[in-house]
């Protein structure tokens, strides 16, 4: 059954040592280092992880990535400040805000990922990256999106003209999705909480792309024959990680599938790296 597995774990490996490379030698070129700062605001305990997970890929391929983090009760205005100051940084490249943020300040992200500079913004969920999708210009592009479409295409897996379901509709996930695969030529159904009849829509897939955080969400009577399943959702049961899909019932019946862990979430991480040396290379002007 190894065959049917989508190894994003061993990409994502394959793609940071490519880009350690591109990196060093851009380095001895300009003298300058890639950085990236994270802002974490809060102590919420799987954001903490993910920002380590993060920081410690970066150190390991050579960019310099450091985290701010900031007292959850911090203002809206603090926090405007902390983003203005790295804005104006010309040391820093790239600039993630770590979400979710705390419910305090939860209905302002918008507001704080506009004003974070487009041509800094390492996740991709400006408004002007998010609009430049628009016209199929993935150049920053968020994050997920972009790892998902960079396994299928490394596992040859036709998209032209399938017929693809994501559950999702998140400006993280489905939005940038659909124009990443309206590029590719295929035809795409988004599904949410208000679909009527989803299982429907499910069964008629080529392709599933699945992000509602939901365990055994999907499972084998949901699904056709020889399907192709992409399980972003990260969730825990029991002390142990798994995804959106009973894994080990569908297994059989798909064509290919992630695992959770190391499907999706290396590849997120692998591209916000790929993000980061993008912004880099623009602002000290080499190719």
């Amino acid at each position: 059954m190894e065959d049917k597995i989508l190894d994003g774990k061993k990409l994502a490996y394959e793609l940071n040592a490519e880009l350690k490379e591109k990196i060093s030698k851009a380095v001895k070129k300009t003298g300058i280092i890639p950085k990236l700062i994270t802002i974490l605001v809060g102590k919420d305990s799987a954001s903490k992880t993910y920002v380590n997970i993060k920081q410690k890929t970066c150190q390991e391929i050579g960019i310099d990535s450091k985290i701010i983090e900031l007292d959850e009760n911090i203002s809206k205005e603090q926090l405007r400040d902390e983003i203005s100051k790295l804005n104006n940084d010309p040391t820093t490249h790239a600039i993630l805000l770590q979400l979710p943020l705390p419910k305090k300040l939860r209905e302002y992200t918008p507001d704080f990922l506009e004003q974070i500079s487009s041509s800094k913004d390492a996740d991709g969920l400006h408004p002007f990256n998010r609009g430049k999708l628009f016209d199929y210009n993935e150049e920053l592009a968020a994050c997920t999106p972009k790892g998902i479409i960079k396994l299928l295409e490394h596992y040859d897996i036709e998209i032209k003209g399938k017929d693809v379901v994501i559950i999702n509709r998140s400006n993280l996930v489905g939005k940038p999705l659909i124009f990443m695969l309206l590029k590719r030529n295929a035809t795409v159904t988004i599904c949410h909480t208000s679909t009527k009849d989803i299982n429907e829509y499910i069964r008629k897939a080529d392709i599933l792309i699945t992000a509602v955080r939901q365990p055994n969400f999907i499972t084998k009577d949901k699904i056709k024959e020889g399907v192709i399943i992409i399980d972003v959702s990260t969730n825990r049961v029991e002390g142990k990680l798994c995804g959106d899909v009973d894994f080990e019932n569908v297994l059989e019946k798909c064509q290919k599938i992630t695992p959770v862990p190391g499907g999706i979430g290396p590849m997120t991480v692998a591209m916000l790296c790929d993000n980061t040396f993008t912004a880099y290379k623009k602002q000290v002007n080499i190719s």
